[in-house]
């Protein structure tokens, strides 16, 4: 029986290479199967991990139909065993339908991996599906660090260094790394209670401190 899986974690825990790592490992028992992503960091059509680890995989729009897509290769000749489905956080929750239906119907595997929630903390459409259709959902267990070396939980969207928590939810970026200048638009990992907090690496090493946990009642509305 075929398995509907997903696997999440914020940026930076090894999403793509374990999609990467899927491929090889089926592909490697003599399995047939197909990648797909959205938007990836690297170009488009292209699963990339920050391990430098690439491969060509098809580019996912939002008119794309997965349905379409396998039934077509199928009535071709073609064999597909599975499906390796990267940045699924960008994918239309009528193409998750499509990819449970292929377990369901034709019985080829499905491995989804992609983000679950966005910079504001909201469920991104595609995810919020993946959670409500998949047989299991599992968190990658390759822990990102905050600044702070605490667990990363939450993305935070920076624009030169400075968390913003307003825009557009979809804006294609990488991660910022530390030491390096900040790009216009990044992302960066924190904790929740940086993020709350609204505090990157950057506005912790110009306040050389941490906040303190509570601040003045002028400042009780941004704290909350």
């Amino acid at each position: 029986m075929a398995d509907f899986l997903y696997f999440t974690g914020p940026m930076d825990c090894g999403k793509s290479t374990l999609a990467l790592q899927f491929d090889h490992t089926h592909a490697a028992g003599g399995r047939k199967g197909r990648l797909f992503t959205s938007q990836d960091r690297a170009g488009e059509a292209t699963i990339s991990s920050r391990l430098g680890l690439t491969r060509p995989a098809i580019e996912v729009s939002p008119a794309f139909d997965f349905w379409d897509y396998v039934v077509g290769q199928l009535t071709g000749g073609e064999r597909i065993d599975y499906l390796i489905c990267d940045e699924t956080q960008f994918y239309r929750p009528v193409q998750v339908d499509q990819l449970a239906r292929i377990v369901d119907e034709l019985q080829i595997d499905v491995v989804a991996v992609g983000i679950m929630t966005d910079f504001q903390t909201r469920l991104f459409p595609g995810s919020q599906r993946l959670v409500e259709l998949c047989d299991k959902v599992e968190l990658l267990q390759v822990r990102a660090l905050c600044w702070c070396g605490e667990r990363a939980t939450h993305n935070a969207r920076t624009v030169d260094g400075v968390m913003v928590v307003e825009g557009d939810q979809v804006v294609v970026g990488d991660t910022a790394v530390a030491g390096e200048a900040p790009t216009l638009v990044a992302y960066e990992v924190l904790c929740r209670r940086h993020h709350r907090r609204r505090v990157t690496r950057a506005v912790a090493r110009a306040t050389l401190s941490d906040p303190l946990p509570f601040g003045r009642d002028d400042e009780g509305a941004e704290l909350a």
